[in-house]
């Protein structure tokens, strides 16, 4: 088919030297899909790097701690991703001897392994003919092909999916998901394509009809809801601060972070100083309360925006399980706090 040929001549011509596209090893296509997952290529190459350095086998991951995991993990985001890597790599060691499944159905019983990753590696790793579908594969499809479908939609992956199989060459689908994907990567990006140097310009339908800027269609997100965070950083006699871990299903599961103060609002230092006594967080004398960082941070994720805020609270005394500033950067935490700790710490 037309659109397959094109394709792949172009992949063959533009396509990035990157260092899971030069093996067939599931472990290695694995993470680099894992850690792919609503990062940047450029951003998520270091981590690649860290992750196959540090554990260079799936072995070596499902023997690491989760801290270990998490630390190393530390600024990518979404850190559920980095929770179901540790332990389906304990599944594929100590269930599965080392090996990974080797197709697709069995791939998807995975923890954290959905329908794009499992069509990634068996298809890269297995050459099994099943379509990877991701944002650049909906957007090439619905261009070329004219397709209104919204892609936010139940039926829409349905749909692009029998598409992408129905033009996959079956005798070489790993190619075809990699120029698919790589098409859309870096020629037929979301906002102003240069369609004139494009190989499919004879061909695609959207451009012939002027719809390249409205394709493909996607329904607008809910708004983010705000979230006021008032991060309590307490200083005793010693010069030792405090942390905690965070527990329970919300974000940054398992990280740790400066007693949390979470309020409906804005609030003022005086504000803070009487909730911080109210509630006992330290359990020692309150010598004084004061800012440590001159803005308040604004941290946007997927479905909410944070808005932060760091209080130097000296006590005293000694608090109990008070730890120094070397020990309080081996901890893993989200990336905001991370570069507080790098950064004003001592401000």
């Amino acid at each position: 088919m037309l659109f397959s040929k094109l394709l792949i001549q172009w992949y063959l011509q533009h396509k990035r030297d990157l260092p899971w596209r030069n093996t067939q090893n599931p472990y290695h296509i694995w993470l680099s899909e894992i850690m792919l997952q609503q990062t940047r290529v450029a951003q998520g190459m270091p981590y690649f790097y860290a992750f196959t350095e540090a554990f260079p086998t799936v072995f070596d991951l499902a023997n690491a701690s989760e801290e270990q995991v998490l630390k190393l993990w530390q600024g990518l985001g979404y850190y559920s991703r980095a929770r179901n890597l540790h332990k389906t790599a304990q599944t594929i060691a100590n269930d599965l001897n080392g090996i990974f499944p080797e197709n697709y159905t069995d791939l998807l019983k995975l923890k954290g392994v959905g329908e794009y990753t499992a069509a990634a590696i068996a298809s890269f790793s297995f050459n099994e003919a099943v379509p990877v579908v991701d944002g650049n594969v909906f957007r090439v499809l619905a261009r070329y092909l004219n397709i209104d479908t919204d892609i936010a939609s139940a039926e829409a992956k349905k749909e692009f999916r029998k598409l992408a199989l129905e033009l996959m060459p079956k005798d070489n689908p790993a190619i075809f998901n990699q120029a698919i994907m790589e098409f859309g990567a870096l020629q037929c990006v979301p906002k102003n394509p240069d369609c004139g140097s494009c190989i499919m310009n004879q061909s695609c339908a959207a451009l012939q009809y002027g719809k390249v800027q409205v394709l493909p269609v996607k329904a607008k997100k809910a708004k983010a809801r705000d979230r006021y965070f008032n991060y309590m950083v307490a200083e005793d006699a010693n010069a030792n601060t405090v942390i905690q871990k965070r527990d329970g299903k919300g974000i940054w599961q398992n990280l740790y972070e400066f007693p949390l103060i979470e309020t409906d609002n804005q609030a003022s230092i005086e504000e803070i100083i009487t909730l911080v006594r109210d509630r006992h967080i330290f359990e020692k004398n309150i010598v004084s309360v004061s800012e440590m960082h001159a803005k308040t941070i604004t941290h946007k994720l997927t479905h909410q925006t944070l808005h932060i805020t760091f209080r130097k609270v000296t006590v005293d005394g000694i608090l109990n399980n008070g730890i120094d500033y070397q020990t309080l950067k081996t901890f893993p935490f989200p990336i905001v706090i991370y570069n507080f700790i790098e950064h004003d710490f001592f401000e």
